[in-house]
């Protein structure tokens, strides 16, 4: 099973911390919003303004005036969140990243670079860095039945803990346009998901998933 350096490079992001002492990157995933209020009052007023309660936003992001964003939220150099993006509440946005038209966050880190740019939903995941989610794209993050999630790797099972937990995507990841990822999903380095696609479980680094029964490795 992937461990968190295997996955995310955490010299690209503002949340590198909130991973210390973790094995598994999900375990971060409950830490979010009290690393967020802990972290926001830190930041450099010259570099970031506090518009709203519990909101941190880098003076050079740009934010569109239809963007909802909720507090805690930290938006870091250089994002760009567009039109009717509805960032519901513990939500990191790393350097340089794309939150796009209709987007919705909730609970999560998304490293530098990353692009969430049109009709995504994300919530309680984590995208690494250069992750990129095509058009349409979500993570599901709650099971049908309401049990806990389980992260299924091979013949492997690890408990999680968690009722809510969507995807863990790795650095330099391509999700396919309308591609849904089922709760507990993890994505290796450097993996693309073709379009479409319904995804569960562990897919390995430097692979493309074309279906359940198809991933073949890149050349």
């Amino acid at each position: 099973m992937y461990k968190i350096n295997d996955l995310l490079d955490l010299r690209h992001t503002i949340a590198a911390r909130l991973f210390d002492g973790l094995e598994y990157p999900w375990e971060a995933l409950p830490a979010i919003k009290g690393f967020i209020l802990a972290l926001g009052p830190t930041l450099p007023e010259d570099e970031f303004d506090h518009p709203s309660e519990d909101v941190w936003i880098a003076k050079d992001a740009k934010i569109f005036p239809s963007a909802y964003i909720g507090g805690p939220c930290i938006i870091d150099h250089g994002a760009e969140v567009r039109h009717c993006a509805f960032i519901r509440g513990s939500a990191i946005v790393g350097k340089n990243c794309v939150v796009g038209n209709s987007v919705e966050l909730k609970n999560v880190v998304l490293f530098d670079n990353v692009q969430t740019p049109h009709y995504n939903y994300v919530g309680d995941s984590i995208l690494g860095y250069r992750a990129h989610m095509g058009a349409g794209s979500i993570t599901s993050n709650v099971k049908s039945d309401k049990t806990l999630v389980v992260v299924r790797c091979g013949a492997e099972r690890f408990a999680t803990g968690l009722k809510k937990f969507g995807a863990i995507l790795g650095d330099n990841v391509e999700i396919g346009c309308n591609s849904v990822l089922n709760p507990g999903t993890v994505v290796g380095r450097n993996s693309n998901i073709y379009p479409l696609s319904c995804v569960r479980g562990v897919i390995p680094s430097g692979h493309i998933f074309k279906n359940a029964k198809e991933i073949i490795k890149k050349i």
